[in-house]
């Protein structure tokens, strides 16, 4: 597979060594803030590596894992009002 790193240069991500990624690169991927993925990581709700000790840690992801992961939670929301209909008549 091929991706492109922050500076634009190629590189092979191989699926056995996928690279880490920063929290602003996984809330890229899932249209969150940054500040979201981390609550997220600290909750458990995604995978996710603390790197340090402290309240201060670095995190960072594996984007196949956090795809997984989200892909593996079954979401039942009932629609809290039905869609308005247009009158036929």
């Amino acid at each position: 597979m091929q991706r492109n790193d922050k500076r634009g240069q190629s590189m092979t991500t191989n699926p056995e060594r996928e690279p880490f990624v920063d929290a602003v690169e996984a809330g890229e991927f899932l249209h969150l803030r940054p500040r979201r993925v981390l609550e997220l990581a600290r909750q458990g709700e995604i995978p996710a590596y603390p790197l340090g000790q402290g309240k201060r840690r670095v995190w960072r992801f594996r984007l196949s894992e956090v795809a997984d992961a989200i892909r593996a939670r079954s979401v039942d929301y009932p629609r809290q009002s039905p869609a308005p209909r247009e009158e036929t008549i």
